[in-house]
């Protein structure tokens, strides 16, 4: 039996009687924990399962590998799974990990940081966990590219592969890879993948 929420299967897609603000939405995923919260273009709430245990252990992963980078990089910030953006197109979702350029993030002000923040990230992770349907992964990663993102990477351990997705450009699918190595605009950033795939 899988989750359930209300006595309903997740995930699950539910219309608010209004539009809900970024603080009711934070308040309404703060009640509802583990749940993570997302919101459509349409103003849907979806709310998914959370992680299981070793698909928490990858993310935690490749934010950390992302984090470290960023750091020492110094030209962008990352960005954990628990991270919302409100994009473009007037949903709000949250990557499994992302990295916003510095200039971009700074464009914005501390209390705009502090909420889903109107921008859209520059490069994003989504990994699959083994209850996901790939089709429904490459809908995901083609509506990061419709909001701006300019480089995603769909990490799959269940067919031990990476699809890197860019604007204007077929997915490019690689298995059999230890390691993907990040482009413009996150060039130097590598992902070694032993402790995704294993």
């Amino acid at each position: 039996m899988g989750y359930t929420f209300a006595g309903l299967p997740l995930p699950l897609r539910i219309k608010p009687p209004y539009p809900l603000t970024d603080e009711e939405i934070i308040r309404f995923g703060e009640e509802h924990r583990p749940y993570p919260v997302e919101r459509d273009p349409e103003g849907y709430l979806l709310i998914m399962t959370p992680s299981g245990t070793a698909t928490g252990r990858k993310n935690n992963y490749l934010s950390a590998m992302l984090y470290n980078w960023a750091e020492e990089d110094g030209r962008g910030i990352s960005f954990d799974s628990n991270t919302g953006f409100t994009l473009p197109d007037h949903s709000m979702r949250a990557p499994d990990a992302a990295w916003v350029s510095l200039p971009k993030w700074n464009a914005i002000s501390a209390d705009e940081q502090e909420r889903y923040a109107r921008i859209c990230p520059d490069f994003v992770i989504e990994l699959r966990s083994p209850s996901d349907v790939l089709p429904d992964l490459h809908a995901k990663m083609a509506m990061w590219l419709r909001n701006g993102v300019l480089l995603a990477w769909l990490v799959d351990p269940v067919e031990r592969a990476v699809t890197v997705y860019r604007p204007g450009r077929e997915p490019e699918y690689l298995d059999n890879i230890s390691q993907v190595a990040g482009e413009v605009p996150v060039a130097g950033f590598v992902l070694a993948l032993d402790r995704i795939f294993t």
